[in-house]
Formats: C-alpha cells, sequence, structure tokens
C-alpha cells in the first residue's frame, strides 16, 4: 500500500515536489489518506500537475471529516479557474485546512473569483493564503476583498506577490484593512508595481487602528517619494507595523531621512526592517545610526545588502554597536567594505555593550545570487 495504516508520518514537505507527479500519483495519495487519514497535517504537492481529476481527489479527501490536513501547497501545479472552484468547495465544508499556497498558477481574476465563493463562507477558517505570481488585476483584489469582508476573521496572512493591483486594487485593501473586523496580520505586496499614490493609500492604513504587524513592499519602484507617503503612517502612533521590507524601492538620501525621522517619532514597535538594495550614501547611514541609539528604539534585525556601504558607512555603524542598542542582527551582504571597513565593524564588535547576534558580511556572484533568489521564491 502506499501508505501503511500504522503510519505516523505528519508532514510531507519536499519529499514530493517536483516528482512528475500526475492524476494517477494523486488518486493513490487521496486513497491512501482516506484509509489513514489522522495524521498528515503538512503535504506539498508543488511542481506536480494534478489535472482537474486530481484536484477533484484532494478535494475529496479534504472534505473528509477524519482528514487533519492543515497545510497543502499546490504551488506551480498548472491550476485553472475549474481547480479554483473545487478548492473552493473544500473551503466552504468545514475542513480543518489553515494554510493554502498557489502561487505560480495562471488562476487570472476568473479563478480568484470562484476562490471568493469558498474565502466568503463563515465555514471557511483558512488562516495563510499565498497567491504570488497568479495574475491578479484590480478585479480579483476586488474579488479577495470582498470575500475577506464578509469573513473577515480568521486570514492573518495574504500574499499577493507578482499581482499588479492597480489604484483600486490598493483602495480596495485599504477598505478591507480597516475593518475592525479584519485580523490579517501580513500583507506581501513585493513585485506589485505599487506607485507612489500606492504609498498614500498604504499610509492611510498605517494611520488607523489595525492589527497589520508585517507589510512587504519589496522590488517596487517608491522612490524616496513614494517612502515619504509611507512615513505619514509610519510616524503615527496608533501604527504598531512590526515588520517593514523595502528592499530594492529606488530609496537613496532623502527616503532614509524620512525613514528615521517617522521611526523616532513612533519607535516603539517596529523590530525589522528591510533596506535591502537601497543606496543610504553617507547621511542616509548616519541618520540610521541616530535612530538606532535612540533608546526607545525596538529595531533588532536591519538589513543592509547591496547597498553600496564604504569604509565610512562601517565607522558609523561601529558607533551602533557601541552603543547600547537593541539591534541583534545586522545584514551587510554584498557591500564592499574590505579588510579596512571590517576593521571599523570590529571596533564596534569587541566593545561589551554589543549583543549582536547574527552579522552578516558576504559576498554573493551575480550567478549565486540568482540561485539563491530561486531558492527563495520556492519556499
Amino acid at each position: 500500500p502506499f501508505i501503511q495504516l500504522q503510519c505516523d508520518l505528519v508532514i510531507f514537505s519536499d519529499l514530493l515536489s517536483d516528482c512528475s507527479i500526475s492524476e494517477e500519483g494523486y488518486k493513490a495519495l487521496a486513497s491512501a489518506l482516506r484509509s489513514n487519514p489522522s495524521h498528515l497535517i503538512e503535504l506539498d504537492l508543488r511542481g506536480n500537475d494534478p489535472g482537474q481529476s486530481g484536484v477533484k481527489q484532494l478535494s475529496d479527501l479534504l472534505q473528509d471529516p477524519n482528514c487533519q490536513l492543515k497545510t497543502l501547497s499546490l504551488r506551480k501545479c498548472g491550476l485553472t479557474e475549474e481547480s479554483c472552484s473545487a478548492l473552493a468547495t473544500v473551503l466552504r465544508s468545514n475542513s480543518s485546512l489553515k494554510a493554502l499556497d498557489m502561487r505560480n498558477n495562471n488562476l487570472q481574476d476568473s479563478g480568484v473569483k470562484k476562490l471568493q465563493n469558498g474565502l466568503e463562507n463563515t465555514n471557511c477558517t483558512l488562516q495563510k493564503l499565498r497567491l504570488s505570481d497568479c495574475s491578479i488585476t484590480e478585479e480579483g483584489y476586488k474579488a479577495l476583498a470582498s470575500a475577506l469582508r464578509s469573513n473577515p476573521s480568521h486570514l492573518i496572512e495574504l500574499d499577493l506577490t507578482g499581482n499588479d493591483p492597480g489604484q483600486s486594487g490598493v483602495k480596495q485593501l485599504d477598505d478591507l484593512l480597516q475593518d475592525p473586523d479584519c485580523q490579517l496580520k501580513t500583507l506581501r505586496l513585493s513585485n506589485c508595481e505599487l506607485t507612489e499614490k500606492s504609498c498614500s493609500v498604504l499610509a492611510t492604513v498605517l494611520s488607523s487602528k489595525t492589527i497589520l504587524k508585517e507589510m512587504n513592499l519589496n522590488n517596487s519602484r517608491l522612490l524616496d517619494s513614494g517612502v515619504k507617503e509611507i512615513c505619514e503612517g509610519l510616524k503615527n502612533p496608533v501604527c504598531e507595523l512590526e515588520i517593514l521590507k523595502l528592499s530594492n524601492c529606488g530609496i537613496t538620501e532623502e527616503g532614509y531621512l524620512a525613514l528615521a525621522s517617522a521611526l523616532r517619532s513612533n519607535p516603539s514597535h517596529l523590530i525589522e526592517l528591510d533596506l535591502t538594495g537601497n543606496d543610504p550614501g553617507p547621511s542616509g547611514v548616519e541618520q540610521l545610526n541616530d535612530l538606532l541609539q535612540d533608546p526607545d528604539c525596538q529595531l533588532k534585525t536591519l538589513r543592509l545588502n547591496n547597498c553600496k556601504l564604504t569604509e565610512k558607512s562601517c565607522s558609523v555603524l561601529a558607533t551602533v554597536l557601541s552603543s547600547k542598542t537593541i539591534l541583534k542582527e545586522m545584514n551587510l551582504n554584498n557591500s564592499r567594505l574590505l579588510d579596512s571597513g571590517v576593521k571599523e565593524i570590529c571596533e564596534g564588535l569587541r566593545k561589551p555593550v554589543c549583543e549582536l547576534k547574527i552579522l552578516k558580511c558576504v559576498h554573493y556572484t551575480s550567478s549565486y545570487t540568482q540561485q539563491n533568489n530561486n531558492h527563495n521564491n520556492m519556499v
């Protein structure tokens, strides 16, 4: 048999990804798990095209009242609008499913509208939904926001990376996040072609009493003007954002100044700041220095990968390490620090007050960086 009845396996993670499994394999899996449904809680089938009958097999399995599956990954599985319809049936059925990963499927707005029928049902208790690179546009964002306003009390993580919301899509998210019943804590909008106007709308979210804790805007050309809009929200005392990711957003010294100023105005919540790929210039590093030495600053993780740091930048960062801060992780990967820069950093590291736990100074080749990015996109 595919899985023995006495099997206590809890997770099939990575074991079955990209294994050339087709409809017949899905049928065998579903049959085995219906025979012994009470242990497996995570199933990763990414890269295996189930065809329509395979999705139907999974749907029937997940609706089995004895099925304990909580996490299902169907990333890059060739899912269609019809697949979404089958999965919506699962979401309506009071299943145990809490996390659904459908990244890298060409669902389009029509597929998302099918999912809407499941998400808006009060039986749906899904907590994490990943839909990155699914060809979703404004219409799909509208459908998602509508569903989550109808059933707002469960979903805590939404990944929409690589789907352009347009201006109306961002506005839909704004209205959703300001709903007092909305439970979203993590929102990923990386590589979503956001604009300065988008940032203005997101600033409204940050200026409202929401429970949003993590926002990922990586790989969006926000520029300093967009960051300044975001900062209008960050400086508001009601903003309790803990993680902000702004890598490769075209931010320069002026944007660093705005960020540091906002976080000095409201310093007690943000614990992680990712500024990878944004050149701070000398004054930007100074701004970070002043911020980190603020006794109210709560930043524990600072990422400055590929930020064109210099020996002088290292001297400033050494001052941070020589001060009584709560900084625990600093990432300086792909910076041409040279020995002279590292010696400056060491001046801070040797101080007894320095409590840094993680320091990264790796130099990646372009090919390694690409491989690493590909790996990160797979997890």
